[in-house]
């Protein structure tokens, strides 16, 4: 499907055609939606701020940014964003694309479930955080007209209750590995769907380590 928002596509290019095909083999469609709507909605938020972008770079970064969660693309010790954008990488190599571009995805996909940090970065790096805010936790939401906002989901349906799918699908993709959570969102994940998780503990971890004072 080639849906078209004013001047804004997925990228009409054989490398954003097999990206396509690879995440809808690969995540669910639950999965799959979120990352199309976080395409637009990160393309959207570019044309706001102003900021120039290469959308195959976009698009590479905002399909590829939960193939962490896939069993497929995880691992049993890095954290789900490290995971994906590995992934990616290695996709991005395979098609020869340049190492500096591939550092962009690369960074935009393991930094977009860290805020603050992004929006000072490459437009890549901040557009694919930016889209994962809006479809996930409303930021700006207010700033994207009615129309785009509705033609987005129309094109690629929520489900009904996608807040607690989307947290479920987090749950199902880090429960295995609980430790890469340790500072980060995925900690309320954890502690939200299973009561006997311990959070990792920052002042714990400093008074436990080998150096003494």
């Amino acid at each position: 499907m080639q849906f078209t928002l004013g001047d804004i596509a997925i990228p009409d290019s054989q490398l954003a055609r097999d990206i396509t095909q690879l995440v809808r083999d690969t995540e669910s469609t639950l999965l799959f939606n979120h990352s199309s709507r976080v395409y637009y909605f990160a393309a959207l938020a570019g044309k706001q701020r102003g900021l120039k972008v290469d959308p195959e770079l976009l698009y590479a970064g905002t399909m590829f940014h939960d193939m962490g969660l896939t069993p497929a693309h995880s691992s049993p010790d890095k954290r789900f964003e490290v995971d994906g954008a590995n992934a990616a990488a290695d996709f991005l190599r395979s098609r020869g694309i340049a190492q500096a571009d591939i550092d962009k995805v690369w960074t935009g996909i393991a930094l977009h479930t860290t805020p603050g940090i992004p929006e000072f970065m490459d437009p890549v790096v901040a557009l694919v955080t930016a889209g994962v805010e809006m479809d996930v936790l409303g930021i700006r939401y207010e700033t994207f007209a009615d129309e785009d906002r509705e033609r987005v989901v129309q094109a690629y349906p929520r489900t009904p209750q996608f807040k607690e799918d989307i947290i479920q699908a987090f749950y199902d993709g880090i429960r295995h590995k609980p430790d890469t959570t340790f500072g980060n969102v995925k900690a309320d994940v954890l502690a939200d769907k299973d009561p006997h998780f311990h959070r990792g503990n920052f002042c714990s971890v400093i008074r436990c380590s080998h150096w003494h004072g």
